[in-house]
């Protein structure tokens, strides 16, 4: 049995999987078959709001969205806590300590305040001592929950448990629904983790820097988070005291946020938003980009945006493909190039070098100073890559995926030099 907390567009997706997998599957009525029963998983605000802990430096086994933050390097533990790493050697960098709070996805740093979401809340932490972090201040429901039920409290995620039990003889689809419990064929997600659920521009001396997979992000003085369907805003110029001032709807499928200058490009799994943030407080819709419906990261630099699209299942029509957008023209940004890809997931842009995972094939190298043709400089096949910051001050790009955590020297972007790993430990 596994506990997955899957947002409920997640939870929609695999039934859209499942459905364009029915031409994959027989559409005949058996007497059994093995499915995998989404139990909806329940906790009332008391349970939500459990204490966050500072424990000592725990061990990699999931991580998700990673931050840097100085000389500090944070990793995410999905839906678990924060690692904090001693990063100012990163061929050897330190596990200091391990912030244990429940339901922890994203994050951001500004003046030594670490900002994290638990559930339904925006908690933010004083991490002047990273070994012994302390919590300053909650702002209680700052973030929609997935649904909730006035007896059972709010909705967090999904229990998977296999069963084998006889389908409804009209059954025709991967999937139906049955007292409040969703049951998909196991087929349709034989890789069911990975739909659970992730910038080196423009990052001031104060505030730190994270992944293409970000839902928060700080510029300037502000904190911008987006959920499945808003873009929220938290006036954070008391870095102890977020105060949220404004709340924009954006659209459906929302999944990250990336600053430039002083525009948002927001993307969802149908189109990617530019807002402009001229007036932090009150960002302004300039354009929508369209593209086919998949998962969509975006990076900018300069006048061209790099967003990437992937599919799920190998039954989907969705496309493995970066798309090259001119956006000198916010108000019309227009395709330019699209480049089919493996599953391109995160990645990073410097200087016309494009460092982008690409789940298990690892991590490509990308030459786009000419966007209408890429030229691949390395690619390193041995690792699963989900994410991936380059740090062009520094020469090193910080990639993170199922394996764990790996550190490159790219002086050399040919001839990328591995300098450290922390491990995922299974088990």
């Amino acid at each position: 049995m596994r506990t997955t907390l899957l947002s409920f567009s997640g939870l929609l997706l695999i039934g859209a999987m499942a459905l364009s997998l029915a031409g994959c599957l027989q559409d005949e009525c058996e007497a059994t078959r093995t499915f995998i029963q989404f139990e909806p998983i329940y906790r009332t605000e008391a349970q939500l709001r459990q204490e966050i802990k500072t424990e000592k430096p725990r061990e990699l086994k999931n991580p998700g969205k990673i931050y840097i933050y100085g000389d500090y390097l944070l990793i995410n533990e999905v839906n678990e806590g924060i690692h904090i790493i001693d990063n100012k050697d990163p061929r050897s960098p330190t596990n200091l300590s391990f912030i244990h709070i429940p339901g922890n996805v994203d994050m951001a740093v500004r003046k030594n305040m670490l900002y994290a979401d638990r559930f339904i809340d925006l908690i933010t932490l004083d991490i002047s001592n990273p070994v012994q972090p302390t919590v300053v201040n909650t702002v209680q429901n700052a973030f929609p929950s997935l649904h909730f039920d006035p007896a059972r409290g709010h909705l967090i995620g999904y229990r998977e448990v296999a069963v084998t039990q006889d389908a409804p003889c009209d059954w025709q689809s991967g999937w139906w629904w049955q007292d409040g419990r969703m049951f998909v064929e196991l087929n349709a997600v034989a890789d069911f983790s990975k739909y659970s659920g992730g910038r080196a521009t423009g990052a001031s001396v104060s505030n730190g820097v994270g992944g293409s997979m970000a839902r928060f992000t700080l510029a300037d003085q502000y904190l911008y988070t987006v959920d499945k369907s808003n873009l929220r805003v938290f006036d954070v110029q008391n870095e102890a005291r977020p105060n949220q001032v404004s709340t924009t709807p954006v659209g459906w499928e929302i999944e990250t946020i990336f600053p430039y200058n002083d525009k948002l490009f927001i993307g969802s799994r149908s189109a990617m938003f530019i807002y402009d943030a001229s007036d932090p407080t009150k960002p302004v819709q300039l354009s929508v980009f369209q593209h086919a419906r998949a998962c969509d990261p975006v990076f900018v630099e300069g006048d061209l945006a790099y967003v990437t699209l992937r599919d799920g299942t190998e039954c989907e029509n969705f496309n493995n493909q970066l798309d090259i957008v001119d956006v000198k023209d916010l108000r019309n940004p227009k395709l330019l190039k699209t480049h089919p890809m493996h599953r391109p997931h995160g990645l990073s842009v410097v200087d016309g070098t494009v460092y982008l995972c690409e789940d298990d094939q690892g991590l490509k190298v990308l030459n786009a100073k000419d966007w209408n043709k890429l030229d691949v400089q390395s690619h390193l096949k041995h690792f699963q890559a989900y994410d991936v910051i380059a740090l062009p001050g520094v020469n090193r790009a910080i990639v993170v995926g199922k394996d764990g955590l790996y550190q490159f020297d790219i002086a050399n972007p040919a001839k990328l030099k591995e300098l450290s790993r922390i491990p995922v430990v299974r088990g």
